[in-house]
């Protein structure tokens, strides 16, 4: 009988998922050195760490995201559990965080609350640069408020961890896609004009005015482009509160001296956002343009060498005050974001790799008392992180008594108070929270006196 031969199968050696990556050696410590510093800058405006599971149940995506979306159609990370449960590997961070928020009852804790976070998320796209199946996101999250100053705050400390990052070129695209009493008129004419236009349109967006009719702004097809060019604009339909918000925001912005850029056709992918929506890009300069130019006449001057200039966007984010109904929740919850996408801000010319340093307890709680005050707030706040004193604030509260109180439940050991006569005056109040002591000084010498405090 003759002999068996067995032929060996050559093993393949085991590589990564496409589209996921490790994170070894000098890299690891670049992202938990901007892990770190974007955690100290948000530490420094009153911001606290939460970390929520990779897996959440797929129904959280489902209702609060919205199911014609890209990211819940085609993105998500699936599986079904032994046990018959339909999980995700979580694609963004907003929604688990408000899950959270709701699951734990910090509806009963002192608002806004306001929460950093940091990790892995994964969808399934088409790699390509800048686009992985697995990355790595920083957020910050104000949720309980409805005031303008919670947006304000939001794109104010992500403009300063891009800035602490080494990021010089950026522009603030934002608009208002108004609320569910001004947008579903808008809705209706937006609908209307690009059914006059079928024929002109790609095959997604011919679905979107059925499915999803904001996403049409959305689109990035080049067939689309002129007809999204002239659509209606969503600013032009705001009812009055909107208006208002939207007005205030600006204000904020300019009263910090960050320019931005009234996009008309920015709305975000998901469906859950409302009012103000924004993203934040780094103009990175291009090749020169080589295309031959017409001869000069005699007497013309050269005109400049013109360089191509494009946006790559880095972080983006908005108001969802409607997530939390979506969910199941009983009651609305007045909520702000942003997420920053750290593979694309080291992609960045002037990204400035800072190793892993220790973060600080806050030291002092900042309390602002009127409207002038608090237009002025975050200026102040900007003294304090520069001069490395990290904070607590609750900025949407008025009331003097609930701002010390808070700073006595966190045995915070010294509050500055910043009122209509400060403002005048262009001082603060330094109270040591132990003796009840203080001091007034002035902002110019802010810096110098907090360096004093032990």
């Amino acid at each position: 009988m003759p002999k068996k031969t067995t032929t060996s199968v050559k093993k393949e050696v085991p590589t990564t998922v496409k589209g996921m990556y490790d994170i070894i050696g000098d890299e690891y410590y670049a992202y938990s050195g901007f892990y770190e510093k974007a955690s100290e800058v948000a530490m420094y405006y009153g911001f606290k760490p939460i970390e929520t599971p990779i897996l959440e149940k797929e129904e959280l995506f489902l209702s609060g995201v919205g199911q014609d979306t890209d990211l819940v159609e085609k993105e998500m990370y699936s599986l079904k559990t032994k046990g018959g449960d339909h999980l995700v590997m979580r694609p963004e961070g907003t929604a688990p965080i408000m899950r959270a928020y709701i699951e734990h009852g910090m509806q009963q804790w002192s608002q806004p609350v306001m929460l950093y976070y940091k990790g892995p998320f994964f969808r399934h796209e088409n790699p390509q640069k800048g686009r992985t199946r697995q990355f790595q996101s920083f957020g910050l999250e104000v949720l309980g408020s409805s005031k303008s100053i919670a947006d304000a705050t939001i794109i104010h400390t992500t403009m300063v961890i891009l800035q602490e990052a080494g990021l010089k070129n950026l522009t603030l695209h934002i608009n208002s896609i108004g609320d569910k009493e001004c947008r579903p008129k808008y809705m209706r004419e937006l609908v209307n004009y690009y059914k006059k236009h079928l024929n002109e349109l790609c095959a997604d967006c011919k679905r979107r005015i059925k499915e999803n009719p904001l996403r049409l702004l959305d689109c990035k097809n080049a067939k689309c482009k002129e007809v999204k060019e002239f659509a209606p604009n969503s600013i032009a339909h705001l009812c009055d509160d909107c208006r208002t918000h939207f007005k205030e925001v600006l204000e904020y912005l300019e009263s910090l001296n960050i320019p931005y850029n009234i996009n008309n056709n920015l709305v975000r992918g998901l469906d859950y956002y409302s009012r103000t929506v924004f993203e934040i890009t780094e103009d990175i300069r291009g090749e020169e343009n080589t295309e031959p130019k017409e001869e000069l006449k005699e007497g013309e001057v050269a005109p400049e060498k013109e360089v191509s200039v494009k946006g790559l966007a880095i972080a983006g984010g908005g108001r969802y005050d409607y997530l939390a109904k979506n969910m199941g929740s009983r009651k609305e919850v007045p909520a702000v974001g942003v997420g920053l996408g750290v593979e694309r801000i080291f992609m960045t010319q002037g990204y400035k790799r800072q190793d892993p340093r220790i973060i600080k307890h806050p030291k002092v709680y900042f309390i602002q008392l009127g409207t002038h005050a608090k237009m002025r707030s975050l200026n102040i706040i900007e003294i304090l992180r520069n001069a490395k004193v990290p904070i607590m604030q609750a900025l949407n509260k008025d009331s003097l008594g609930s701002q010390l109180a808070s700073a006595e439940k966190m045995k915070i050991p010294y509050a500055i108070i910043f009122g209509e006569k400060e403002f005048i005056d262009d001082t603060v109040i330094v109270r040591d929270m132990n003796t009840r002591s203080q001091d007034t000084v002035k902002i110019a010498d802010l810096a110098k006196y907090v360096k004093t405090m032990k």
